[in-house]
């Protein structure tokens, strides 16, 4: 039965407690460094002390229908955005740091745990507008999108056509009489499918589709479409329009299908600050094919950031968890220690929080490359798109594969208890693994960035110059071997590019033996995809650990206490070590290395793992994440895990009556009739 008295004590787990009483460095110095500065966390700290106040239960949604789930996702987001609005005044009038641009950031989890049906609207939709518009079209469409008083979507994928854009057959045909596109979807196939906010939120799309004039193609373009009357909300004449239903995790993003019959917009609607169509049906072509790749770089540096901290939400979770769970004496007759005491058990947890923490460090180089790119493309430079493209590319496979398996792993290190919603650990795990297929499959991705690594060689080859992310395939071009084996972080570094240099020769020049076979080279980039594959991701590994090393050795380093450089590198030696030992099959393949070199790699994992151990829940205490954040019965900061799991069961509707209504309706009836 219920009980309106709550079960969790006034006070921290004793064990969690404990764990707090001598770090081995400040938490405070951790928490400044993490959000860069001791300005930012009080802002930060202040921010939701005032947007949490009066927040609903987070896991009213577990019980509620598909239905119900969307309209508590509307009424959390648009009460979340009166908040956000007001905060904006009060802190900084005029200026768009906390609205609208807190309303997708994980600070705003804690008021949308249903998920965010604004997300695209947000992330896509408005980033679209601003950077590849006209000025005229951000005063008609991004600004009014920047505000909410119409809300878009980002239509690019379909039923039949996802990852491969070129594929798309949605299509505009300008008609000059007008001066009008007419948008049509061809077929099935051709519905767009999955954009967030598309079913019954948006009222506008950017969508992505093939231009034709008089019949000629003139490849992808972005148009913007109003779907539905901006008074009854109803759809557009011609407009097809709906949800898709349920998907393993999102619940309240009302992904949506649509579909096109004879849709006019303006020829003004079509976004025209790079490629233009004019009066005349004059076609005028981007000064460079991929720039409207830009918001797909954005997007994906954006899941990067995402996944990272999902990732370090769930290591949280996981770590406190832990610290609380007693089981399985080590020693036969001695009590049960903390599980956290269990090497095994070690290994899962601060192997993800070092992920978690590489792959936030390597976001804040990519933010800074991003703005860096943009401010050279507007002065008409474009030489840093490619790199950033490949990056990026790299970045979101890696972030994404290992964000969804680490959130899966530090779920199963829970144990049974990890399976309940009450542990958020689900809605986590549900939000990323989408993105191991959305804006590019990573596959797919791999593939792109293995195509370009051996255009790249072959420019190495013939002796040009390396853009600068690939400039360690020249340092290590026409190396036979390592260096002998030495202990260093740097040393495990080039390792690494190493292997991933020798990976790409290989891959190249068994693509390039294919096509003297005769095979077109398309047949062979195809028969060679698992080595292009693979040269892709230790492409980005080396990436990973450069930019990690850079990071906690670099002068950036002189700004910290020894102390908190310590426990940082600590956790860069796990990273380095464990990501080593991942791809050792191909370090071996390249570099000789003795088991005694393999027996000291591994001491090394063991002994990181032995001096993280006293600092663990205290280096997740310095990520900061609020309770209402992390949303679980097991990750609190008190660690009250049992108070809080009994409490949440006796929340559940079947329990609110002793018998519920089917037992006299259904199976007391079966039950008699087998007497």
């Amino acid at each position: 039965m219920p009980t309106s008295k709550s079960l969790i004590p006034a006070r921290v787990n004793p064990d969690l407690a404990k764990e707090r009483r001598s770090p081995s460095f400040s938490v405070e110095e951790f928490q400044h460094w993490w959000y860069g500065g001791a300005d930012k966390l009080k802002d930060k700290r202040e921010i939701e002390t005032y947007l949490y106040k009066d927040l609903r239960d987070g896991h009213l949604h577990d019980y509620l229908s598909h239905e119900d789930v969307y309209h508590l996702a509307v009424k959390d987001v648009t009460e979340a955005a009166v908040k956000l609005r007001k905060l904006q005044e009060i802190r900084n009038p005029g200026g768009n740091d906390i609205w609208p641009k807190l309303l997708y950031s994980y600070v705003s989890w804690a008021m949308m745990p249903a998920n965010n049906p604004f997300a695209t609207h947000i992330t896509m939709f408005v980033d679209v507008l601003f950077n590849q518009g006209t000025p005229e079209q951000i005063e008609k469409f991004a600004k009014p999108a920047a505000n909410c008083n119409i809300i878009g979507t980002y239509a690019q994928t379909e039923l039949a056509h996802g990852t491969n854009v070129r594929g798309i057959e949605t299509r505009a045909d300008y008609d000059r009489k007008t001066d009008e596109f007419v948008l049509n979807t061809p077929n099935l196939q051709a519905y767009k499918w999955w954009p967030g906010g598309l079913g019954h939120t948006a009222n506008h799309a950017m969508v992505v589709a093939q231009l034709y004039i008089d019949g000629e193609h003139h490849g992808i373009q972005m148009f913007i479409v109003q779907l539905r009357d901006l008074e009854t909300h109803m759809p557009l004449p011609g407009v097809d329009i709906g949800e898709i239903g349920r998907k393993l995790g999102m619940a309240g993003v009302n992904q949506g299908f649509l579909g096109f019959k004879n849709v006019r917009i303006p020829r003004t609607n079509m976004l025209m600050r790079n490629a233009k169509v004019l009066p005349d049906g004059s076609f005028v072509a981007s000064p460079v094919s991929r720039l409207n790749y830009m918001t797909m770089v954005y997007t994906r540096c954006l899941i990067v950031d995402i996944s990272s901290t999902a990732l370090l939400l769930a290591a949280t979770i996981a770590t406190r968890y832990s610290a609380v769970r007693r089981q399985s004496p080590i020693n036969a007759n001695e009590p049960e220690p903390q599980i956290i005491d269990h090497v095994t058990q070690q290994q899962k947890l601060f192997s993800e929080i070092a992920n978690g923490i590489a792959y936030r460090l390597c976001v804040h180089y990519m933010w800074e490359m991003y703005d860096l790119t943009q401010k050279e493309i507007a002065n008409g430079d474009y030489k840093r798109m490619a790199d950033m493209h490949i990056i990026s590319c790299g970045l979101k496979v890696l972030s994404s594969t290992d964000g969804s398996f680490g959130i899966e792993r530090l779920r199963l290190a829970c144990g049974g208890h990890g399976y309940l919603t009450s542990t958020n650990f689900s809605n986590i795990y549900g939000n990323i693994v989408a993105s191991y297929t959305y804006e590019g499959e990573n596959t797919v991705l791999l593939l792109q960035v293995g195509r370009y690594l051996v255009k790249t060689w072959l420019q190495l080859t013939q002796g040009k110059q390396m853009p600068p992310l690939a400039a360690y395939l020249a340092e290590m071009y026409g190396k036979r071997e390592m260096t002998p084996w030495n202990d260093s972080l740097e040393y495990m570094v080039k390792l690494l590019q190493f292997t991933a240099t020798n990976k790409t020769r290989v891959a190249f020049e068994n693509l390039t033996k294919r096509v003297a076979e005769g095979q077109t080279q398309e047949e062979a980039a195809n028969n060679t995809g698992i080595e292009l594959t693979q040269a892709a991701e230790l492409h980005a590994r080396q990436f990973v650990a450069s930019v990690f090393l850079d990071q906690i050795t670099g002068i950036k380093s002189a700004n910290r206490s020894k102390a908190l450089n310590s426990v940082l590198e600590n956790i860069l030696e796990l990273y380095l070590v464990q990501t080593v030992q991942r791809h050792m099959h191909d370090v071996l393949r390249f570099t000789a290395i003795s088991d005694a070199n393999l027996r000291s790699l591994q001491n090394r994992l063991e002994l990181s793992l032995k001096k993280l151990r006293p600092d663990a829940v205290c280096i997740c205490d310095g990520f900061d994440f609020h309770d209402l954040v992390l949303n679980s019965t097991l990750g609190c900061y008190d660690g009250n895990v049992y108070e809080r799991l009994m409490e949440a069961a006796r929340k559940s509707p079947l329990n609110q009556k002793p018998v519920p209504d089917s037992f006299e309706k259904i199976l007391k009836p079966f039950l008699k009739s087998n007497l």
